[in-house]
């Protein structure tokens, strides 16, 4: 019977998915030993302490940003990096993103003699600070995030360049760690590091002075999803074939890579993903550098939504930027000229990620309907659908133990039972909630739809916490 297919469908979907990701935090947990081994090894070295460091130059688009753009760009300003350039883009912003720079860093306009690499929306202006000459404005036309990183990477003298959303706060010393594999290994093209949930954490003067969990269930739920996400999910593919995804708000290239493929895309909501793919591809044909790494811990903070209408534009958007990079690239999948990465991390990205929301629906449906039938032993869904949660929060739960172990700053004692509260709940509707977003996302997109959604966003504001 039909019902009876889709049900063990869902059951093989289950057992791939849950395996493979248990085999991602086996590998995570590998990954993290051997870090924290070479980190403890090289303490002492001061190889970057010096200005012999490689330049980094730090992309920041800001599209009315107002509510935090200021805190962000001061907290990139203090980085303890000795060779750092910070170039924020303003995309047309309607706001008061550009006033709020010019009175809180004292711009000064200078002439844009810079060559136009990557064909951008025109500059309507470039400022240089009087108080900080490291760092540089760029106002331009509206033209999108990826249109603002080109902006910025035809304006930027660093060797390597950091894309950051204009809301992200960034500890400290997060360049030093984050430079280290395009020092060590040539072959690196890009690097990511962590994203942590800045929401119910306490700030000042652009950096989190206080880690706490957030209080409200949405953003409490997003802090233990990212920590899955980046702890084991992106840490473990280093062993598994090399990461496909940097995320949008903390990530550094190598700028020439960047510029040789043309920079960031347009045409697609994915922008993040599809150059981070795309790096890999043209290393791969090319024997260039095609190295992507995710280094644990560097650390930035970002806000997450707090509503479920934004949250939900969100995934809509992040949905349909992996079905365009899934399409864009589909030459890849299964491919063995491309190695781990056509073979086992884009195959995973397709089945798991793209197809795995509609594989979900389908075969709980296929399940649901054979157990109403008869043709299906109600004790076996049972226990199937109780594995399949416990299960779920065995994975979110090991990647807070891997937080708390190895963070310098886990969270509080008082803080964890909430949010192993934010672990069980996680699967009582907010998963299934997620799911019809990427359906929907997906649904979009074979529509054609490229719009990105308003993000609201609540703001830091210095001493107390948000969320």
């Amino acid at each position: 019977m039909v019902q009876v297919l889709l049900a063990w469908l869902f059951v093989a979907y289950f057992v791939f998915a849950n395996g493979f990701q248990t085999l991602l935090l086996s590998c995570a947990w590998v990954e993290m030993v051997r870090h924290r081994r070479a980190i403890w090894a090289a303490r002492g070295q001061r190889l970057l302490t010096s200005s012999a460091t490689p330049r980094v130059s730090v992309l920041a688009p800001a599209y009315n940003e107002a509510a935090t753009v200021a805190a962000s760009v001061r907290s990139l300003l203090t980085l303890s990096y000795p060779n750092l350039e910070v170039v924020v883009i303003n995309d047309g912003s309607s706001d008061a993103t550009l006033a709020l720079l010019q009175e809180e860093f004292d711009l000064q306009a200078v002439h844009p003699a810079f060559g136009g690499k990557i064909s951008t929306q025109p500059v309507l202006g470039l400022y240089r600070s009087r108080r900080h000459r490291s760092l540089v404005v760029v106002d331009k036309v509206n033209g999108g995030k990826a249109d603002s990183l080109n902006a910025g990477l035809n304006v930027a003298s660093g060797s390597l360049i950091c894309a950051i959303d204009a809301d992200t706060l960034i500890e400290p010393d997060a360049f030093l760690r984050l430079v280290r594999p395009f020092i060590a290994d040539e072959d690196t093209v890009a690097a990511g590091a962590t994203i942590h949930v800045v929401n119910g954490s306490v700030v000042s003067n652009g950096r989190v002075v206080q880690h706490r969990a957030a209080r409200k269930i949405l953003p409490g739920i997003q802090t233990m999803e990212y920590l899955r996400s980046f702890l084991f999910g992106r840490l473990g593919w280093n062993r598994l074939g090399g990461n496909l995804i940097i995320s949008g708000a903390f990530g550094m290239f190598r700028r020439d890579a960047v510029l040789g493929t043309g920079g960031y895309r347009h045409d697609t909501v994915g922008e993040d993903m599809e150059l981070v793919v795309r790096l890999r591809r043209r290393g791969l044909e090319t024997s260039g550098p095609a190295k992507v790494v995710f280094v644990p811990d560097p650390i930035a903070w970002t806000e997450v939504p707090e509503s479920a209408r934004t949250l939900g534009r969100q995934r809509d958007r992040w949905q349909r930027g992996l079905a365009d990079v899934m399409w864009r690239h589909r030459g890849m999948i299964g491919n063995p000229r491309y190695g781990r990465l056509g073979l086992v991390a884009a195959p995973y990205f397709l089945v798991v990620e793209l197809f795995g929301p509609v594989l979900q629906v389908v075969g709980v449906a296929g399940l649901v309907l054979s157990m109403f039938l008869g043709a299906l032993n109600w004790q076996f869904a049972a226990l199937f659908l109780l594995l399949s949660y416990g299960w779920g929060v065995v994975l979110t739960g090991s990647a807070l133990v891997m937080h708390q172990w190895s963070s310098e700053e886990p969270f509080e004692t008082r803080d964890l039972p909430r949010l192993l509260a934010f672990c069980l709940a996680e699967n009582l509707g907010y998963r299934q909630l997620n799911v019809l977003w990427q359906i929907k996302g997906m649904w979009r997109y074979l529509r054609g739809r490229k719009d990105w959604g308003t993000m609201v966003r609540v703001g830091f504001e210095a001493g107390k916490p948000s969320g």
